[in-house]
């Protein structure tokens, strides 16, 4: 669609803009109507053909003279056609299969992909991989893997509970005060899965403001709640949030002010929480002394916190960062017992809320109707990992572990497929990943461009971006449908992910089950046939296919509710049984009890973590590392845009330290300082900042991984985190990402020059093929 002045319709994770070319490249601009656009917009201009693109079809240079086979991922590349590239990609699938079986094919794929609908790079693969007869694929997500695995043991699903639980409207109108552990932080509602039409978040915020409602910011970071609105902060040091609510707890059991009457009805288990609260089994009561210095909050200030929870119309929310720790598990289920306990819990506006702050929509009612994607079909591997163990996957082939209640053996994997993602933002333990990834024979990566997965893969299959292909972009809570127009020509040789695997398909003799005689545009016509008929079922009358893109796309009805599913079972717990044994929510749960795991009780408790930085730490000169996502950019998206660049401090990911941290470590402003642990290290541009509680460093994860040896240690000289976190699963009820917290030694870099960061600048070594091998 075009407006007259040739800006085109497009979308992103981070909303939908309207751009077009000119002769200085891409202009593009916010979409009229969103009072709030995402400033990362300002990272896509110069993403068209950037230096880093992958611009045609790319082999390891070792893996053509060698081939396949375990090995350092390591050496210059050489391009070659598409036709030489399928051929390979087939011959490796179908050699893989007949001598090792479908399940030594791990098809990752891990990662926010396309905002569009149809050119989802992770439904390709596992489309095409499924009907080569399925793959080892992963379950969960790096950003919630604990809390999808234990939300269903006690209450309802994680997406349940974090989508449809609450509506920023009813706590806009109905919320007193809301304690917000892990803040409300802006950066994040800009962006949501699929897009977002309008940001409204910051606008519901200030109405709350207006309204005189006071909002709680429970963080190591006073940012976490919008800078520019009134809250109030209290600094809660990092794995000290299960000991503050804990103790929460205990104030509300010993002063009487729990709601008896709601904990009989809707939750079991409450007697065993009670015995614990007390120090009835252990010997030590959960009060506010002994809670204080392990949160960082004063004995006092806790009892008034907790007693003006009980007095006021109360929300708990709990971001999904909270989980993403040793023991992750535990934030989620003291934060719901607190809730219950408060007995505010299915009223409009009170009670718990999961992940508000977390994803732009969130919050937001859901579509009347389903959006359709490309279908997958069915996998008949049944291996599969938890999605943050892949490094345990590749590295321990026919090992067992727990999980859930199981105990699995991890597969054999002979090749590593991945389109859509990038693990080497995502994973933890970066150097063990990197060792990780040497094991299989074959690893295939369809990027855009040159990151640090692409990188170490063997075939590199070069990619449009989104603005290369017509598409249908929408979040699950959004407001409208985007029509996402093609803008550009694709860069170079680069193809959609659809037609790549149309190729490869072919040669191995499966192109009518994988195209279904289909193309891209047919396959987009008929899904919008899917959606006109799902729109016609609830009284929406749809435009017609011309009418969609003429106009830009579509506004989305939400759909039509009586109450929220937490607000029904309030109402009348019998009807609207919770999913779970007892059908109430469960304090104590007793399968979880019966896995008879040392780091997951049957109810919510303190454990010690191996990363918290304890006060004979702080002593030692240890900090506290927090690895939040970035403000500047999606994950590690578009980490040589504009926006993300202007962040950079020396070149670097810039680290923010407290001022007297700085001070005993004789660091600047601007300096370049050097994160350590026994897993690794990396350089960053040191920030002072009051904004960061003393004791604790805050790097975002994201910068693109750039190993480079330095006084005789390999060090990440661009500042990813990742290098520095542990990887090791949260617990073996759930087995999620660990990598928010470490352990570290921050000190000014003294020694060896260090080079300028390049990963985010160019290509890798590429070689001039000296002869055709497909000759």
């Amino acid at each position: 669609m075009s407006n007259g002045e040739d800006f085109q319709v497009h979308s992103s994770h981070w909303g939908p803009y309207e751009a077009r070319l000119t002769g200085d490249g891409l202009e593009i601009r916010p979409q009229a109507g969103d009072l709030d656009p995402a400033p990362l917009l300002e990272n896509i201009p110069g993403s068209i053909h950037h230096a880093t693109r992958v611009d045609r079809p790319m082999v390891r240079a070792s893996w053509l003279e060698d081939g396949p086979g375990p090995g350092p991922r390591s050496g210059p590349f050489v391009p070659v056609s598409w036709d030489e590239a399928a051929d390979l990609v087939a011959g490796e699938v179908r050699r893989v299969i007949a001598e090792h079986g479908n399940s030594a094919i791990f098809g990752g794929s891990y990662g926010w992909s396309s905002a569009g609908r149809f050119h989802h790079a992770q439904s390709h693969v596992h489309r095409f991989l499924n009907m080569a007869g399925g793959y080892v694929g992963s379950r969960a997500t790096y950003s919630a893997g604990a809390a999808e695995i234990f939300f269903p043991h006690v209450v309802a699903g994680a997406e349940v509970v974090a989508r449809l639980w609450h509506e920023w409207e009813d706590i806009v109108e109905n919320t007193e005060l809301v304690l917000a552990f892990g803040g409300l932080p802006r950066k994040n509602n800009f962006v949501a899965s699929g897009g977002i039409a309008e940001h409204r978040v910051d606008g519901y915020l200030r109405q709350l403001g207006e309204r005189g409602a006071t909002v709680v910011n429970l963080s190591p970071l006073r940012d976490d709640y919008p800078p520019h609105l009134e809250s109030t902060w209290v600094p809660v040091r990092p794995f000290g949030d299960v000991p503050l609510m804990l103790a929460m707890c205990w104030v509300l059991v010993t002063e009487g002010r729990h709601d008896r009457e709601f904990l009989d009805r809707y939750t079991v288990g409450f007697e065993q929480v009670r015995r614990y609260l007390l120090g009835e089994g252990d010997g030590v009561p959960k009060d506010p002394a002994w809670a204080a210095p392990l949160c960082g909050v004063p004995a006092d200030e806790i009892i008034a916190l907790a007693r003006r929870a009980a007095e006021s119309r109360t929300l708990i929310n709990t971001t999904h960062s909270l989980q993403r720790s040793q023991h992750g598990e535990q934030p989620l289920w003291a934060a719901l017992t607190l809730a219950c306990l408060l007995g505010q819990v299915g009223l409009p506006g009170r009670g718990y809320a999961y992940s508000l702050g977390s994803m732009g929509n969130n919050g937001a009612p859901p579509m009347a109707f389903p959006i359709p994607a490309m279908p997958q079909g069915a996998n008949p591997v049944r291996d599969f990992i938890p999605v943050a163990r892949i490094s345990d996957l590749l590295l321990g082939g026919g090992q067992t572990y727990d999980y859930n209640g199981d105990v699995l053996t991890y597969p054999d994997i002979r090749m590593v497929y991945w389109a859509g993602g990038n693990p080497f933002h995502h994973h933890q333990d970066l150097f063990r990943l990197r060792e990780a990834f040497s094991r299989p024979d074959t690893v295939v990566v369809h990027e855009q461009y040159w990151t640090s997965t692409a990188r170490l893969a063997d075939i590199v299959l070069p990619a449009t971006i989104t603005l290369e292909r017509r598409d249908i972009g929408a979040g699950r809570h959004d407001r409208r449908l985007i029509a996402m127009n093609r803008v550009t020509e694709p860069h170079g040789e680069a193809k959609d992910d659809y037609e790549i695997f149309a190729m490869i398909s072919e040669r191995l003799g499966l192109a009518e089950e994988y195209t279904e005689g289909r193309t891209s545009e047919q396959w987009l016509e008929s899904l919008y046939e899917t959606l006109s008929a799902s729109m016609s079922e609830v009284g929406v009358e749809p435009p017609t296919w011309a009418e969609f893109w003429s106009d830009g796309g579509l506004a989305i009805p939400p759909e039509p509710r009586e109450g929220s599913p937490i607000e029904l079972f309030r109402r009348d717990p019998e009807a609207h049984r919770l999913p779970t044994p007892s059908g109430r929510i469960e304090l104590y749960s007793e399968r979880i009890a019966s896995f008879e795991y040392d780091d997951c009780w049957g109810h919510a408790a303190w454990f010690e973590s191996s990363e918290r930085v304890t006060d004979e730490d702080l002593a030692d000169g240890w900090l506290q590392l927090l690895a939040n996502n970035p403000a500047t950019r999606l994950h590690s998206q578009l980490d040589p845009g504009s926006f993300s660049q202007g962040s950079k401090v020396a070149g670097r990911e810039p680290v923010r330290l407290h001022p007297q941290d700085a001070a005993a470590r004789g660091i600047g402003d601007g300096d370049v300082v050097m994160l350590s642990n026994a897993r690794g290290a990396c350089l960053a541009g040191a920030v002072l900042s009051e904004a960061v509680r003393p004791g604790v460093v805050q790097l975002s994860t994201g910068a693109w991984f750039e190993p480079v040896v330095l006084d005789g240690r390999e060090v990440c000289v661009h500042g990813n985190p990742n290098v520095l976190a542990v990887d090791v699963g949260t617990s073996k009820l759930t087995q999620g990402c660990s990598g928010q917290l470490s352990k570290v030694r921050v000190s000014r870099h003294e020694g060896a020059e260090v080079p300028e960061v390049s990963v985010t600048r160019g290509p890798p070594e590429v070689l001039q093929p000296s002869r055709d091998r497909r000759a």
